[in-house]
C-alpha cells in the first residue's frame, strides 16, 4: 500500500518527533555552554557589574540615545568598583564593558525563547511522552531559578567596599547553570537513545569509575569557581610547586578550619590544584582501562572523549595559571569544563544500568 492512511497513534507522532526534540535538546546544551563561557568573560574583564538594572523585558534592547548612555555610566559611577577600579576610564571604557554584559543577558533570554518556543509546538503535536513534560517542567523551574540568582550574585558586587561579586553566590550561579547543563544533556541523551540498548561487555568496575569520574570532575569545577570568586589565580603562578612548596605556606591559616577551604587563597588554589590532578588521573586510567578491551560505537567514543577532554582542559588549567588568567585562555578554561562535563556526563550515560 503506497500510503498508510491508519490514523497516528500518540506513540507514532513520539517516535517521529524523537530525532526533532533530541536535536533541540542538543541546541540548549550548546547554548549552555555559550552561556558558560560569555560568564567568564564578563568575571575575567569585570564586565558583570557595568549594568545596574534588571529588567528583563526592555533590558533587551540596547541604550538608543546618548542621554541613557550617559544616565547609565552615572548609574555605574556608584559603585565600589568604580570608584576603586575604573575612576575616570570614561564612557567609553564603559561601554567596551558594558557590551560583553548586555550580550551575556541577551544570550540568556535568547535560551529562554529557544526553550519555550519548541516546547509549545511539541506540545501542541502532542509528541513529548509525559516524562518528558516532567523533565521539561524542572528545567524551567531551574532556569528560571538562574536568572534570579545571577542577579543576586551581580547584587553582591553593589555592596560598600565591593569590586566584585561574592565567591559564594558566584559559586551558587555555576552550580545551577552545570546542575540545568547536565540535566539538558542527560534528558537529551535519552530522547536520542530512547530504544532499548544492547547489553555491554564492561570491565569490572569501570562503571564505579564513570560515577567517580564525574563526582570529581563536578567537585573540580565548583573549587575552580571560589578560585575565580577569590582571584586566586594571579598568585602562585607557578607549576607544579607554588611559591617552591608543594602545599603552600598559609594553607590552613584561617580559623575555623573549614574557612580555608572557600575564603583562603592559598588553600583554595591548592585544593583545585589536586581535584585537577586527581581528575586527570582518573580520566586518563579510566579511558585506558575502558580502551584496553577494544569496545565499539557509542562506549569506544565516550571513553575517547574522556581521555582527550580530561587531558586538554588540564593543560589548559596549567597555561591559564601560568601566564596568569589571560582572557582568552581563562575563558577558554571555563568552557573547557564545561565541555569535560560533557565527556563524563556521556561516558555514565553509555554505562548506565
Amino acid at each position: 500500500m503506497p500510503f498508510d492512511l491508519r490514523p497516528q497513534t500518540a506513540r507514532d507522532i513520539q517516535e517521529r518527533a524523537r530525532p526533532a526534540i533530541a536535536a533541540w535538546l542538543f541546541v540548549l546544551c550548546f547554548m549552555v555552554l555559550v552561556m558558560v563561557a560569555l560568564g567568564g568573560a564578563t568575571r575575567l574583564t569585570g564586565s558583570g557589574l557595568s549594568i545596574m538594572e534588571w529588567d528583563p523585558i526592555m533590558g533587551a534592547l540596547p541604550p538608543w540615545s546618548e542621554a541613557e548612555w550617559q544616565r547609565l555610566y552615572r548609574l555605574y559611577q556608584q559603585i565600589p568598583q568604580y570608584t576603586l577600579i575604573n575612576q575616570g576610564f570614561g564612557i567609553d571604557g564603559f561601554k567596551h564593558i558594558f557590551w560583553l554584559e548586555w550580550t551575556h543577558r541577551l544570550w540568556g533570554r535568547l535560551m529562554g525563547v529557544v526553550l519555550l518556543g519548541p516546547l509549545l509546538w511539541f506540545g501542541l503535536r502532542r509528541a513529548m511522552p509525559s516524562w518528558l513534560w516532567v523533565r521539561m517542567a524542572v528545567l524551567l523551574v531551574l532556569g528560571g531559578l538562574q536568572g534570579a540568582v545571577g542577579w543576586f550574585m551581580v547584587a553582591s558586587g553593589f555592596e560598600a567596599d565591593s569590586t566584585a561579586v561574592s565567591p559564594y553566590r558566584l559559586v551558587l550561579h555555576l552550580a545551577l547553570a552545570l546542575s540545568l547543563y547536565a540535566a539538558l544533556f542527560w534528558t537529551a541523551m535519552s530522547v536520542r537513545r530512547a530504544a532499548p540498548k544492547p547489553k555491554l561487555l564492561v570491565p569490572p568496575g569501570l562503571r564505579t569509575a564513570s560515577i567517580l569520574l564525574l563526582i570529581l570532575v563536578a567537585l573540580t569545577i565548583l573549587a575552580g569557581g571560589f578560585v575565580a570568586g577569590l582571584k586566586a589565580g594571579l598568585t602562585y603562578n607557578t607549576f607544579p610547586l607554588m611559591d617552591g612548596h608543594l602545599v603552600p605556606d598559609g594553607w590552613s591559616a584561617l580559623q575555623p578550619w573549614w574557612k580555608n577551604l572557600f575564603e583562603n587563597i592559598p588553600s583554595v588554589q591548592f585544593d583545585h590544584r589536586l581535584l585537577a590532578t586527581s581528575t586527570v588521573t582518573l580520566g586518563l586510567c579510566t579511558a585506558a582501562y575502558g580502551l584496553s578491551v577494544q569496545p565499539s560505537g557509542a562506549l569506544f567514543r565516550a571513553l575517547a572523549a574522556v581521555g582527550c577532554v580530561v587531558a586538554v582542559q588540564y593543560l589548559l588549567g596549567v597555561a591559564t595559571l601560568i601566564y596568569v588568567v589571560p582572557v582568552a585562555l581563562g575563558t577558554l578554561h571555563q568552557a573547557g569544563a564545561v565541555l569535560l562535563l560533557t565527556a563524563a556526563l556521556a561516558l555514565r550515560h553509555v554505562l548506565r544500568d
